[in-house]
């Protein structure tokens, strides 16, 4: 077709064929209702004339369906598609919103400056898998009222979720570092803008960065009532990246009372805690413990204490709860495993 000629609609196509416009829409969206050879013949000469299928907004309209579910993020894109924990989830969530014969949208929740995002609003979607059943500083009113399907990945009172137990993952290193002795523990990875700083951590008093309700508050609360006289620190780093927890790290460890242990909210920011301690010439596992939460696959290599989690797994059962609303569990709650490696020691060999 010339860029000057007018697009082949398909009525054009209905005409040329002899059809009604009907049965060529069902040749597109239904065509168990048309015979192979029919169907066949219709879309040879959609090829051929140059029709592209029904308008997609068109047919959302009619079926009432998008075919699409959308996946919130936080922060930056490039940080997002850089995290393995997030990369993972995305693959289980694909292939259940794909097995459904849909797609995934990814959209940023708020604009670079804070304010609510335009294109979670108006986004045309017909579930959408947030970080938590309620979101967490976004504002999902109007996607409700649409008929949206909210699936959060972390547990919640109410609403449909798959997460794992925040708390007991926390309570879990707390035992493991506990069992070793230590008593002074940094908690690296709560959300920071500007240079990270430090915070003591006490029950019921608000910590910087540090959201009531969230899974770091929840993993917080565990590795602090698995310390029993001990003390626990918070450092926010400025997002999840390696990178970012090197920096923190770097600022924790040259506090004037360095920790005996650094547990990292993610594995990815553990490793920057571990390349930050090689830094300052102490090695992870003799002069510092360092764990983290995940178990992504780097983490064995690197030989990381930490805390495991069935990611991909995770976000299989959100694509399932995204795209099919009849399913009868609508919460799902997924294990997790202490998995010590060499990065963690007794606190009595740290240095």
């Amino acid at each position: 077709m010339a860029a000057n000629e007018p697009a082949v609609t398909m009525k054009v196509l209905a005409q040329h064929l002899g059809v009604s416009v009907a049965t060529v829409s069902n040749a597109f969206s239904r065509p168990d209702q048309l015979s192979a050879q029919l169907r066949d013949d219709i879309l040879a000469a959609a090829d051929e004339l140059g029709y592209l299928g029904p308008h997609a907004a068109g047919r959302a309209l009619r079926s009432g369906r998008n075919d699409v579910c959308g996946f919130l993020y936080g922060g930056e894109l490039a940080h997002t598609l850089l995290d393995p924990y997030s990369v993972l989830f995305l693959a289980g969530l694909s292939e259940s919103v794909e097995a459904a014969v849909a797609s995934v949208l990814l959209i940023r929740g708020q604009a670079p400056d804070g304010s609510p995002g335009d294109a979670l609003r108006h986004a045309g979607i017909d579930a959408l898998v947030a970080p938590s059943a309620n979101a967490a500083g976004v504002d999902l009113t109007d996607l409700r009222r649409r008929g949206v399907r909210i699936v959060g990945t972390q547990q919640a009172a109410a609403g449909d979720w798959v997460g794992i137990d925040n708390v007991e993952a926390g309570r879990l290193i707390g035992r493991h570092l506990a069992g070793l002795g230590h008593r002074e523990v940094v908690l690296l990875g709560a959300p920071a803008s500007g240079r990270p700083v430090i915070a003591d951590y006490q029950p019921g008093r608000a910590v910087p960065g540090v959201p009531e309700g969230s899974y770091q508050a929840d993993r917080l609360r565990g590795l602090w009532e698995s310390l029993p006289g001990g003390s626990v620190r918070v450092v926010g780093s400025a997002n999840g990246t390696r990178e970012a927890g090197r920096a923190a790290a770097a600022v924790a460890l040259a506090a004037e009372h360095r920790p005996s242990a650094v547990v990292a909210l993610s594995d990815a920011l553990a490793f920057g805690v571990c390349d930050a301690a090689q830094v300052c010439g102490l090695v992870p596992g003799r002069d510092l413990s360092v764990a983290g939460f995940d178990d992504i696959p780097d983490a064995a290599f690197v030989g990381l204490t930490t805390v495991r989690q069935p990611i991909r797994e995770k976000g299989r059962l959100a694509g399932l709860l995204a795209m099919d609303p009849d399913l009868p569990e609508r919460q799902l709650t997924l294990p997790v495993e202490l998995v010590v490696r060499n990065s963690t020691a007794p606190a009595d060999t740290v240095t």
